[in-house]
């Protein structure tokens, strides 16, 4: 697995990686991640990935990373 590249983002680290025929995007916040593979030939190359990538796809990804650190915080609290 390879980078391709770097999403400049003020709050999560994004990162395009390439394994084989597929893409896998990964977005990190704090001790969370989210990963999405797209096959290369259904986005029509890394332009294509990176048009999907878009600021409402970050926005969507962002608020999945609230709701993914509000379910940590609630289980932390009942141990």
């Amino acid at each position: 697995m390879r980078v391709l590249e770097i999403i400049p983002h003020p709050s999560i680290a994004i990162s395009i990686f390439q394994m084989n025929d597929k893409y896998i995007v990964k977005f990190e916040a704090g001790p969370m991640e989210q990963a999405f593979k797209f096959k290369v030939e259904e986005v029509k190359g890394l332009d294509g990935l990176k048009a999907i990538v878009n600021a409402d796809f970050i926005e969507k990804v962002r608020m999945r990373f609230n709701d993914m650190y509000l379910q940590m915080q609630s289980a932390s609290a009942n141990t």
